[in-house]
């Protein structure tokens, strides 16, 4: 009796486990192009923010340069894209993203615009886990502070500039908060200097556009 019990048991546990499996699977299934466009539509917005519609009549989620996890000086974690905005077949900006791998609370993932004469279009913090209060004011609905950004280049600062006040910089810190800031205005600078030293690949029309995969 016991071992029929026993048996019985796992029979009905396997099955449970299949039956589980299988919605699981069904409904991945059913919502996963719902995700995907739900996700592109969030990601369009994000872009939108640093450069707006008016500014170009591309794509840019369909206007890319492949990023390897490697690429020196973003800190990406993973193989990440550049998005380019055109007006016509000329680049007016693009979009890097960065990882802030120095945040007081973890990973910051940014995204940095960069018009074709070298200015910041604009910054954005898609996600971090700063404290409340403190480190979040990286975040445009806590405060304006990422605003800052706009029009700096490298020479407005000078690079030996890009740092926050209390370290001599330009840019304010937050009170009671310095880590934040401090490992945000370095992940921008870290940007620029990336898209100054790339200028002829990002910048490119498609015509001259090569296969950047290990270039960018």
């Amino acid at each position: 009796m016991l071992g029929q019990s026993i048996t019985r048991n796992s029979a009905l546990l396997a099955l449970f486990a299949l039956v589980t499996a299988l919605l699981i699977t069904g409904t991945y299934l059913l919502t996963r192009d719902t995700i995907a466009q739900e996700r592109r539509q969030a990601e369009q917005r994000a872009l939108l923010e640093v450069v707006p519609r008016e500014r170009h009549d591309n794509s840019m989620l369909d206007d890319t340069l492949p990023l390897p996890a490697d690429t020196p000086g973003l800190g990406l974690r993973e193989d990440r894209q550049l998005y380019i905005a055109r007006q016509g077949d000329k680049a007016v900006a693009v979009i890097v993203p960065v990882l802030v791998r120095d945040g007081y609370s973890g990973d910051i993932e940014l995204i940095v615009g960069v018009n074709r004469d070298g200015s910041i279009a604009g910054v954005r913090a898609l996600n971090h886990r700063e404290t409340p209060g403190l480190g979040d004011k990286i975040d445009l609905r806590k405060s304006d502070w990422i605003l800052d950004f706009n029009g700096r280049s490298l020479d407005s600062p000078p690079p030996q500039r890009w740092g926050v006040k209390k370290d001599g910089g330009v840019f304010d810190q937050f009170t009671g908060a310095t880590i934040t800031p401090r490992a945000v205005v370095a992940g921008v600078l870290r940007a620029l200097l990336f898209v100054e030293s790339h200028r002829a690949i990002v910048f490119a029309t498609p015509a001259d556009k090569p296969a950047t995969g290990d270039q960018a």
